[in-house]
């Protein structure tokens, strides 16, 4: 089944193009090494209100998760206060792993910042080079692959 309602205009032939009417600024960055999870302790209040400082232990799920953004090619080019955002991002992957279903939403906003799906991905126009070289690749070895292709080299009959 085809998409709903008639199809859209040509892009020359629309009235709006959603151009920028302001220019970009172009920066050099200084991508910067993945800081290690910092230790530190938290306090504790108990049932009577005393409280007793105890030292912070990270989830296991946490330290994984660390891990993945180290290895991550989107890495390569964060920078010292992209590292920060994601440690404050850390600190809520713990709370989510620890248990609080408040934290949920506000880890997914926050990773999806990072990139964190092909959709956050998709939103933010990252492709990765392994697709467009995938994507090559198919259309070099199979050369009918397009509807074009299929119908190249056919005749209309009077």
């Amino acid at each position: 089944m085809a998409g709903r309602g008639p199809a859209p205009k040509p892009a020359n032939r629309r009235a709006r193009r959603n151009a920028s009417s302001v220019d970009g600024k172009v920066i050099e960055i200084q991508p910067s090494e993945q800081p290690t999870l910092p230790t530190f302790y938290v306090t504790d209040v108990d049932e009577e209100g005393n409280s007793r400082k105890r030292k912070f232990v990270w989830p296991a799920a946490t330290k994984r998760w660390w891990d993945m953004w180290a290895r991550s090619p989107l890495a390569a080019d964060f920078t010292e206060n992209d590292w920060s955002e994601l440690l404050d991002t850390a600190l809520v992957h713990a709370r989510h792993w620890q248990g609080d279903p408040k934290a949920a939403p506000e880890l997914r906003i926050r990773a999806a910042k990072f990139g964190a799906t092909p959709e956050d991905r998709a939103r933010l126009r990252i492709t990765f080079a392994q697709a467009d070289e995938a994507d090559e690749k198919r259309r070099v070895s199979k050369p009918g692959a397009d509807a074009r292709g299929r119908y190249k080299g056919l005749k209309a009959v009077d």
